[in-house]
């Protein structure tokens, strides 16, 4: 199964389209992923990132509802785990 994850766009690291990078936060802990697929997301808007591709641009409140439906299905204490782990790797 695949699990694309929304997260925040907090800062640009390089807008070349072929190459494009941004930082993106998800619950606290920020990372840089590949933006090429969504190369008109703006800092503040929220995109859905699937190993490390943001490949969608997505609304604040279809991302908290997605947030809220993977706390439903038991999934956010997981995602909980990964961001802990990722914040001891930073």
């Amino acid at each position: 199964m695949c699990l694309g994850v929304p997260g925040r766009v907090v800062e640009w690291v390089d807008r070349d389209p072929t190459f494009a990078k941004a930082k993106i936060e998800f619950g606290g802990v920020a990372r840089v992923c590949s933006m090429a697929c969504v190369p008109d997301a703006e800092v503040g808007e929220y995109v859905v990132v699937h190993a490390g591709i943001a490949i969608s641009r997505i609304d604040e409140v279809a991302a908290r509802l997605a947030l809220e439906e993977l706390k439903e299905f038991g999934l956010a204490e997981e995602l909980e785990e990964i961001r802990d782990s990722m914040a001891g790797n930073q």
